[in-house]
């Protein structure tokens, strides 16, 4: 490949660009390329961020990238400027603007019918054609002529197309000028695939290092995510068997097994959410099952959030000052494991009670289990599964993770809540199971009540965490977002702002459109 051209696979990948990749794993790579990919431009609908489809323009590359919004896995290659996009396909070069021969005339902007016949592709079926939306006689309609895997747009002048025409009779007529753009996607032709386009399975992985790998190879990606209560987490595998992670159970080293090393370890203390721990004795009961203590509350871009006080003096012995070391030991050997390519974050440190099973009639027992694991073991403790969602503050930072609450009953629906559903769907199933599990009306209130939280300021986002009184006004736009090679999306000063809500062994992480940003399973 030279001067910077990037190979094209039809049905697969124009570069590094693969059908199937993640939103984050592609976006990952084109913030390290900055020389080959100056700018780049997000899509997404505000509203609904989740269920519409994500757009990565890349202006300088003549390239726009399409994710599906659930999954945000890359589903549609588009090539919109031929004279920006340099195109290999096996050693041929889709177009060269300086050409003057061999069917592309120069100061074309796009190959010719001809060279694609002739040089890249070569025959193929009659494609579809779409005539003009107005009357005018001069008027260009397009014929969009499709391959296994690729297809290309053509303009052809209305007046000449006739349905009885020879399809390669009219493409390679003066009728018809040179190809507008290029589509990249997965399937026989475009009018079979682009029905299922953003809903079929992904072909390939969300990790482009694990194309073409064994079982020797990175270890296998997560799937979906089911959580069974009473701490019990099934990590569906693309290939390989199910994992499950119990809490206060599994060991690091477990996770180190099956999930490979963390991309990274983070150990930092953050007391701001402190001042709240005493709301489990005076708005909770404590039996309630429904506690938001201050590490619960925190993410995991917050670290552990342990308290040991410095001030206090008044000893009464050495048991309390032993107490004292001990549980600075505790919050020391605190950390998470984050796995970016994963889509989660586990806190690891010593085993605490396990959350209580959640009875037939939806009420909670008195307590949960003590762990099995001695107490001086570091287990994982608290999952963390990040969302992913455009316009939050967190955006990027993991790849898309996809959950169920398959312990949460229903006799309204067959499908269990999922990481797709609004909070307030999904709030209001959680508010009727759990209606009994609470003392008396006043402590459901109390417990089912937002806290503010803004991850927007502050010097890091390891220490960006504020409590707000209420809301701010938003100006982000709908659709209106650009990112020109750096961390910041246009308006990201005020999409900081969220509301943490919890249940019994969860806590939801929630955005003001209502997008579930991330969840916490303890």
């Amino acid at each position: 490949m030279e001067d910077g051209a990037m190979q094209l696979v039809p049905g697969r990948s124009i570069g590094f660009m693969t059908i199937g990749s993640s939103l984050h794993e592609i976006l990952t790579t084109i913030k390290a390329e900055v020389r080959a990919f100056p700018r780049f431009h997000l899509y997404h609908d505000d509203l609904r961020p989740i269920a519409s489809p994500v757009h990565v323009v890349l202006p300088d590359n003549g390239l726009r990238l399409q994710f599906d919004g659930p999954d945000q896995r890359l589903r549609l290659i588009e090539v919109l400027d031929f004279t920006k996009a340099r195109l290999v396909y096996k050693d041929v070069e889709v177009f060269k603007p300086t050409e003057g021969h061999g069917g592309i005339p120069a100061g074309a902007s796009g190959p010719r019918f001809r060279h694609i016949y002739d040089k890249l592709l070569g025959p193929t079926y009659g494609g579809e054609y779409h005539p003009p939306s107005n009357d005018d006689p001069n008027a260009n309609g397009i014929y969009n002529l499709s391959y296994p895997g690729v297809a290309f747009n053509f303009p052809v002048q209305h007046s000449a197309y006739s349905p009885k025409k020879d399809f390669i009779s009219l493409l390679s007529s003066s009728a018809t000028g040179p190809a507008k753009s290029m589509a990249i996607f997965s399937g026989e032709s475009w009018q079979k695939a682009r029905g299922s386009l953003f809903t079929a399975p992904a072909p390939n992985p969300r990790t482009v290092a694990l194309s073409g790998k064994g079982k020797e190879g990175s270890p296998d990606e997560i799937e979906q995510v089911r959580v069974h209560g009473e701490g019990r987490i099934e990590l569906v595998r693309r290939s390989s068997p199910a994992f499950w992670i119990v809490l206060s159970e599994t060991t690091p080293q477990d996770l180190i097994m099956e999930l490979g090393a963390p991309d990274s370890i983070y150990r930092k203390n953050d007391h701001r959410l402190l001042i709240h721990k005493d709301r489990r004795m005076s708005d909770v009961s404590e039996t309630s099952g429904a506690r938001l203590t201050p590490d619960e509350l925190l993410g995991s871009d917050h670290g552990s959030a342990i308290d040991t006080d410095d001030d206090d003096d008044d000893w009464e012995g050495d048991d309390e000052a032993a107490l004292e070391a001990q549980e600075r030991e505790v919050a020391a050997a605190e950390h998470f494991y984050n796995y970016y390519h994963h889509g989660f974050d586990i806190l690891i440190s010593q085993p605490t009670q396990i959350s209580p099973p959640l009875q037939a009639s939806g009420s909670l027992a008195s307590q949960g289990e003590l762990s099995v694991q001695p107490l001086n073991h570091l287990t994982a403790t608290k999952v963390i599964f990040h969302g992913n969602v455009p316009g939050s503050y967190q955006f990027n930072r993991h790849r898309r993770s996809r959950w169920t609450l398959d312990h949460v009953p229903s006799e309204l629906r067959r499908e269990p809540l999922n990481s797709e559903m609004t909070f307030a769907d999904i709030s209001r199933e959680l508010k009727q199971v759990y209606r009994d599990s609470y003392a008396t009306e006043e402590v459901e209130r109390l417990q089912q009540r937002g806290m503010a939280l803004n991850r927007g300021w502050g010097d890091s986002p390891g220490s960006s965490v504020e409590l707000l009184g209420g809301w701010e006004d938003s100006s982000n736009k709908k659709g209106k977002f650009a990112n020109a090679g750096s961390d910041m999306l246009e308006g990201a000063g005020d999409v900081g702002n969220v509301e943490l809500f919890g249940f019994p062994g969860l806590v939801f992480e929630v955005l003001k459109n209502g997008a579930v940003s991330s969840l916490t399973v303890y």
